[in-house]
C-alpha cells in the first residue's frame, strides 16, 4: 500500500523549494551588485591623481634587475616603482607595480622584521598585510594594501609616509611570500 501525500503537502514542498531557490538567487544577485576592489595596476607614469582602472595584468613580467642579488628575496625598484617576488632559483614568481609613499628607503639590503595583519595607515586608510622592512629618518617603510583595494590619495606635500601601497591581490601574495627574515633588496 503506498501512501499518498495530500495535495497541500505537495504545494507546501514546492513553495518551500521555490523560496529557497529565490533566496539563493537573491543573495547571489546582491553580491554581484556590491562594489568590489579594483585589481588594476598603477603605471610607472602614474600621477598623483591616479585611480585604479580595469586594466589586464601584464603579459610578460619585467625582468628582475641584474643588480638585485641572488636567492629567494623581494626586490623593490625605486625608479620602476615595481616589486618582484623572486624564488630560490632566481625566477620571478610575481611582479607588480606599486604606489610609493613620500619617504623611500635608500638602495641596499634589508630584511623583513615586523608584520602586522591590519591597521590604519598614516593617510587614514584602513590597510592590511603590512610588511615592514626599513626605516628612514624616523619613518617606517613597509608594503601594504588598502582593505578596500583603492589606490592611495595624493599625499600632502609635507606628509611623511613610508607606506608602499600595492593592490589587494598583490598584498596577499607579498604577505604570503614575505615572512619575517625574508631579504628585501632595494635598487634604483
Amino acid at each position: 500500500m503506498s501512501a499518498r501525500l495530500p495535495s497541500w503537502a505537495w504545494v507546501t514542498g514546492l513553495t518551500t523549494g521555490a523560496i529557497a531557490v529565490v533566496a539563493v538567487l537573491a543573495v547571489q544577485a546582491d553580491q554581484g551588485t556590491k562594489p568590489t576592489a579594483a585589481t588594476s595596476r598603477p603605471s610607472a607614469s602614474a600621477t598623483a591623481d591616479a585611480k585604479p582602472s580595469a586594466e589586464p595584468r601584464e603579459k610578460k613580467p619585467a625582468a628582475v634587475p641584474a643588480d638585485s642579488g641572488t636567492g629567494r628575496r623581494i626586490v623593490y625598484s625605486l625608479d620602476q616603482k615595481r616589486v618582484w617576488l623572486v624564488d630560490a632559483s632566481d625566477a620571478a614568481r610575481r611582479s607588480f607595480t606599486v604606489w610609493p609613499g613620500t619617504v623611500s628607503p635608500d638602495p641596499g639590503s634589508y630584511t623583513i622584521g615586523t608584520r602586522t595583519e591590519a591597521t590604519t595607515g598614516s593617510d587614514g586608510v584602513a590597510v592590511e598585510h603590512i610588511v615592514y622592512f626599513a626605516a628612514k629618518s624616523g619613518v617606517s617603510v613597509a608594503f601594504s594594501n588598502a582593505v578596500d583595494g583603492s589606490s592611495p590619495p595624493p599625499a600632502a606635500p609635507d606628509a611623511r609616509t613610508g607606506g608602499i601601497r600595492v593592490t589587494k591581490a598583490d598584498g596577499q601574495a607579498l604577505w604570503t611570500f614575505g615572512t619575517a627574515g625574508t631579504p628585501v633588496r632595494v635598487v634604483e
